[in-house]
């Protein structure tokens, strides 16, 4: 579990985030949400170190992330995944090598070692006849799905998701979702996803925070988040037609 106490971020005179306090759990797809500016981005930065807070706390597993060392940060940055918005393949690489750098990054294994996990990695997104392809060969699906299998390749305690459905297709989209999802369970990871996709929010979201202003404004289930009275969750959820049309169902069905 990750929790986050009292955090305060300022960059200059502007503070940023105000007083958050959020539990992100483990084995369940925990989802950031909430209006462009509202802070979510750099909650994540501070939350995986790379910005400095001001004041608060985030807590791995009981250990005060933000009060470490760079080498002690180091140790814990290994048991975490990042899965990027757009992906962040080194085009020069295969999709092979691509899925290896962290392991060589982190790990003393030999090169045998690290193509074998390599292949479990992309063979578990389905990607097995892919490795020796390049980025720009790929389709962006494809893409989302080398980035995921590089996210888990050194079997990461927390991962991070960074809008995975950004730039994908309705379908694709769902494919993504799936799998984060199956992945979370199956390994038993802490995952946050951040995201503007109410999709996303409805079809995988576990726990939901939603930040407004760089404040805690709401948080709870996705049952919840369809029939909450705060007004501003409200606004961003039924922002557009088709939910508007899902919120006049929800009603008449009561």
């Amino acid at each position: 579990m990750i929790e986050v106490k009292g955090l305060n971020k300022s960059f200059g005179d502007v503070q940023v985030l105000r007083d958050i306090n959020a539990q992100f759990f483990k084995g369940k797809v925990n989802i950031i949400i909430g209006q462009s500016g509202s802070g979510k981005t750099v909650l994540t930065k501070c939350m995986v170190g790379l910005h400095e807070v001001d004041s608060g706390t985030v807590t791995y597993d009981g250990t005060d992330f933000a009060s470490l060392n760079f080498k002690e940060k180091t140790r814990i940055r290994k048991d975490i995944g990042m899965l990027f918005q757009a992906g962040a393949l080194f085009d020069s690489m295969t999709v092979e090598e691509n899925v290896m750098f962290p392991i060589s990054m982190f790990t003393n294994q030999t090169l045998a070692e690290r193509r074998d996990r390599a292949h479990f990695c992309l063979e578990r997104v389905n990607l097995t006849n892919a490795y020796q392809l390049f980025p720009a060969e790929l389709s962006g699906g494809m893409k989302k799905r080398v980035a995921i299998a590089r996210a888990i390749a050194n079997n990461p305690k927390y991962l991070y998701c960074d809008e995975p459905n950004s730039g994908l297709d309705p379908k694709t989209g769902l494919v993504i979702d799936q799998l984060i999802q199956e992945i979370t369970e199956e390994y038993d990871i802490t995952t946050i996803v951040i995201t503007h996709d109410m999709n996303s929010v409805i079809e995988i979201g576990e726990h939901i925070q939603f930040i407004y202003k760089g404040e805690n404004w709401w948080q709870g289930t996705k049952e919840e988040i369809l029939r909450t009275d705060n007004k501003e969750v409200s606004d961003f959820v039924y922002a557009s037609k088709f939910m508007k049309r899902v919120r006049q169902d929800l009603a008449k069905a009561q």
